[in-house]
């Protein structure tokens, strides 16, 4: 069965990843276009990810294959990526 409710904390955990590869592209010098052509994403999509947001007041939730190529990208595993302590996914 799908999960189709968004977790509470979820909002909150999209933004801390999006600031993780945010801080993670500024530490090696890369422009957010640079990231998002690399990565075969949109700038915009790209920005949205840094933002935590798809659209104001929508937390994003990135596929994995988005948040794979952006970890190749920026060189470093996904959970390098991935922010402490993830949130409960439990319905």
């Amino acid at each position: 069965m799908p999960h189709t409710q968004t977790p509470a904390d979820w909002p909150e955990y999209a933004k801390r990843l999006g600031l993780s590869i945010q801080r993670r592209r500024v530490s090696m010098n890369l422009s957010q276009e640079y990231v998002a052509y690399n990565a075969n994403l949109s700038r915009f999509t790209y920005q949205q990810l840094e933002k935590g947001e798809s659209r104001p007041g929508t937390p994003s939730n990135p596929s994995l294959m988005n948040v794979m190529a952006v970890a190749q990208v920026l060189d470093v595993t996904i959970d390098a990526l991935l922010p402490e302590p993830w949130p409960d996914l439990h319905a």
